[in-house]
């Protein structure tokens, strides 16, 4: 038989253990939690920026003219050059009020026709994530592409 000065003994050296863990399981929530949040802003902010991608595309695309019909009796065409693209896109982002929903929202030079028929915009912008934003203090960049085609129907 043990004595009972034993049995004290170690039940007093196991006080304190679950106290550890619950510190550790709570700071390793908080970092998922962090993590999580951050990826999801980064996430929403992407989404928004190619949303606004697109209205400037669409704008755009609608900047057309109609190329000049061949002698072979071919159907007028849409074209697009890329400085009106540009243009009208940047129209597009004063119009929408974009320019101060995003950090450093910058419309890249990619942005262009690529082809007669399509306008390419290319936005690109930050994002400062909440809770770990004195991890990344410049932010995380984000780009956008979007492209529409000019087409002409009757």
């Amino acid at each position: 038989m043990m004595p009972l000065h034993a049995d004290r003994y170690r039940e007093n050296n196991e006080d304190g253990q679950i106290s550890v863990l619950i510190i550790g399981y709570i700071l390793l929530s908080l970092l998922v939690v962090a993590v999580v949040t951050a990826v999801s802003a980064v996430y929403i902010e992407h989404k928004k920026l190619l949303s606004v991608a697109d209205g400037a595309a669409l704008s755009a695309a609608d900047t057309f003219s109609v190329a000049s019909i061949d002698t072979g009796g071919g159907a007028p065409a849409p074209t697009l050059d890329s400085e009106s693209v540009s243009r009208a896109a940047a129209a597009y982002l004063e119009r929408s009020g974009a320019l101060p929903r995003f950090n450093s929202l910058d419309l890249d030079p990619a942005t262009g026709a690529p082809d007669p028929r399509t306008a390419r915009v290319v936005l690109s912008a930050e994002v400062h994530p909440p809770i770990v934003n004195f991890l990344v203090p410049a932010g995380i960049p984000i780009t956008a592409t979007a492209d529409a085609r000019a087409d002409l129907t009757r």
